[in-house]
């Protein structure tokens, strides 16, 4: 089935890499550069190749390829919409409460995202509501160790960089010392050999290091979702009042620019049969 998520593009993270290295590019031609006196392909491996090997080296192979998948989520971000996401819980506690809490099992079978499957169908089954939470909350906390895992070998790359742009450098100075027969040269020499820690040092701080927090700032908004399906899921199985599960699940609303609605009222819309509409559920899957 379908996750049922909708991307769209980061502008942000767009707008900042070309902010960043339009910033560069700008300053080096007001000071009478040139693209070519940073274009070294032999400082370029040496950077990129030194970084990726020291990676692969203090990282599980499996993290690493794990890491570089999960960069989608630096240039496109989920659309999540929590007023959509509260009204399709509402619409479940309002089945359970009309026809018992086995009436909402095809349409929970049904739901694209895993998380929210899994614990309406634990709370089908019967099983205790601490359970539930237990279970729910253990997945939760799966999916955010798994981000930090990925963030962290960015946060690694980034440490890594720099330094193999000064072992770039270095290298490129020695082949300088061999020519200091000829003087004429050694000027372009050492600044060609700089390039590399140029190189390392941008790699870092322009790419990698943000990564790493944009990587985060995902996880975090994910795991806010997570929280509410998790609250949302409990309170249906305690068959609690669903004007009260709204009351209980608004913050998480007002945290995200959710729009209330009308005082008093649950919206009932989508219960008119006994199946709920799960093509709008919320920010569908874990954003993996």
């Amino acid at each position: 089935m379908e996750n049922g998520n909708t991307r769209k593009p980061d502008y942000g993270t767009f707008l900042g890499i070309a902010v960043a290295f339009a910033g560069i590019l700008t300053g080096l031609l007001l000071e009478k550069g040139t693209l070519q006196d940073l274009t070294q392909l032999t400082a370029f491996l040496i950077v990129v190749g030194g970084t990726a090997g020291a990676v692969l080296i203090s990282t599980p192979s499996a993290n690493a390829i794990r890491a570089c998948r999960r960069c989608r989520l630096v240039f496109f971000q989920e659309e999540r919409n929590y007023r959509a996401l509260l009204d399709q819980i509402l619409a479940f506690s309002v089945l359970a409460r009309r026809g018992g809490i086995s009436y909402i099992e095809s349409s929970a079978d049904s739901l694209a995202d895993p998380l929210f499957r899994k614990g309406l169908l634990l709370a089908v089954d019967g099983v205790d509501t601490n359970e539930i939470r237990r279970v729910m909350q253990l997945e939760m906390q799966l999916e955010a160790d798994h981000a930090e895992e990925d963030a962290s070998v960015f946060d690694t790359a980034g440490g890594y960089a720099p330094t193999i742009g000064i072992i770039g450098a270095v290298l490129g100075l020695i082949q300088v010392m061999k020519r200091l027969d000829h003087i004429s040269e050694v000027g372009g020499g050492i600044a060609v050999a700089f390039v590399a820690t140029v190189y390392g040092v941008g790699l870092a701080n322009l790419i990698l290091l943000p990564f790493a927090a944009k990587i985060r700032a995902r996880a975090r908004l994910e795991s806010e979702k997570r929280e509410l399906i998790c609250e949302g899921v409990v309170a249906i199985a305690e068959g609690l009042n669903p004007h009260l599960i709204r009351a209980r699940l608004e913050s998480f609303l007002n945290d995200h620019g959710g729009t209330r609605p009308a005082a008093g009222r649950v919206p009932v819309s989508q219960t008119a049969g006994a199946r709920v509409p799960v093509s709008q559920t919320a920010g569908a899957g874990s954003g993996m």
